[in-house]
């Protein structure tokens, strides 16, 4: 029985040993997770790759309604909302990723100070088996004084082996860790880099798709033959758009009316001065009031604005506290917002390149609503700024000075 003790607690301190649960095991876990993480961020990278923007193919599917200029325009801001959503994505990404490689760096930093102390206790512990010897377990076992004191020596031989297996195994799957962690920060990084690459390219195509805007825009408006033909085009899109608008103060005033009859509250403006709605502006690019010339139809217009000119994604503020009662898109305007002030007091925004609220939303004085863009019949960033009281234009500075 003593020799069958004995075989069993050499085997056991010779042996290979199942890692303790509370730690391997859970390294282990976190290693898979590791791993899967590393190959989704690369199949990330290669959907990215394969899923940029051919401007080509999008200038080639306008060729067939360049003849309709409100169709050609409807259709390009379709593809640069598009692009717009890749970038915010690519951004959104690229945010997130840095998020990630610091936490990743962190956590690769704290397994290889793991991994040291972990070698440094294991060369402390083979320092010691050395200068004991081999025969250290043998000797503490065979001079028991009894039987019960043998199997007390066994067990804790067992133990003391179990111990050093625990530590070894724990080495080694540490430095797998740390290994799958410098091979996820590696991934992460490049997946990171790719990002940057395709936001630059987006933003190419972006820039591209607007110039071709622009080209085809002027060259339609340019063309004499056109003349009289735009300058109904341009009388027919003011009565459109004021046809739309009036239609959306109908509405206000009988939301307003449900309202006041419902709880007695009757929105209305106190006459305090509105905020600069486009804080991003570099100047006033086309300014309110009766043009003594059109720059193209060469006629005498009505400019019922204040053009703002900006960076395209910039913000668009709230101008007051308000009700949005438009958020939508036309050919003309573009991505447009109308807000309800009270007292029959709005404000339009024009040409936005994404919008934030919608309609119904209760905004208030300084709060982005939407973002600085060139969409509807527009060739530049830059935000249309409008106000209208008891159903009429009125110049804005009347209320922006």
């Amino acid at each position: 029985m003593v020799v069958t003790v004995l075989a069993a607690a050499v085997s056991a301190w010779r042996c290979p040993f199942v890692s303790r649960a509370d730690e391997v095991s859970d390294l282990k876990k976190s290693i898979e997770q590791k791993q899967q993480e590393i190959k989704d961020a690369q199949n990330q990278k290669k959907h990215l790759q394969s899923g940029l923007t051919d401007v080509k193919t999008i200038i080639s599917e306008l060729e067939q309604s360049k003849r309709d200029l409100a169709a050609y325009v409807t259709q390009l801001d379709a593809n640069l909302s598009e692009i717009q959503d890749k970038i915010a994505g690519f951004k959104e990404m690229i945010s997130q990723k840095e998020a990630e490689i610091v936490q990743t760096q962190a956590e690769l930093d704290a397994a290889v100070a793991k991994e040291e102390s972990q070698y440094e206790n294991m060369k402390v512990r083979i320092k010691s088996m050395y200068e004991r010897g081999d025969d250290f377990y043998f000797e503490a076992i065979l001079n028991a004084k009894s039987f019960a004191d043998m199997i007390n020596r066994v067990d804790y031989v067992e133990k003391v082996s179990a111990s050093d297996r625990r530590m070894l195994e724990e080495f080694r799957t540490t430095r797998e860790y740390v290994e799958v962690c410098k091979a996820q920060l590696e991934s992460e990084q490049e997946l990171l880099e790719e990002a940057k690459k395709d936001v630059e390219a987006e933003e190419t195509s972006l820039e591209s798709l607007i110039a071709q805007k622009k080209t085809e825009i002027d060259a339609y408006e340019a063309d004499i033959s056109n003349r009289e033909q735009l300058v109904r085009e341009y009388e027919a899109e003011l009565a459109a758009q004021d046809a739309e608008i009036k239609e959306m103060e109908k509405l206000a005033k009988t939301l307003q009316a449900q309202l006041e009859q419902a709880n007695g509250q009757k929105k209305t403006y106190d006459g305090g001065m509105f905020a600069w709605p486009a804080p991003s502006y570099t100047r006033i690019s086309d300014d309110y009031g009766m043009r003594e010339e059109h720059p193209i139809l060469k006629t005498a217009q009505m400019h019922n604005g204040v053009d703002m000119a900006a960076p395209g994604g910039s913000p668009i503020l709230a101008a007051y506290n308000g009700t949005v009662v438009a958020a939508a898109y036309s050919s003309s305007m573009g991505n447009y917002i109308m807000i309800d002030h009270g007292d029959n007091l709005y404000t339009i925004y024009m040409h936005a390149s994404k919008l934030y609220v919608s309609q119904g939303a209760e905004v208030v004085k300084g709060q982005k609503i939407a973002a600085v863009g060139t969409t509807g019949r527009s060739t530049g960033n830059h935000l249309h700024f409008g106000v209208r009281l008891n159903g009429s234009y009125v110049n804005p500075w009347n209320y922006l000075k």
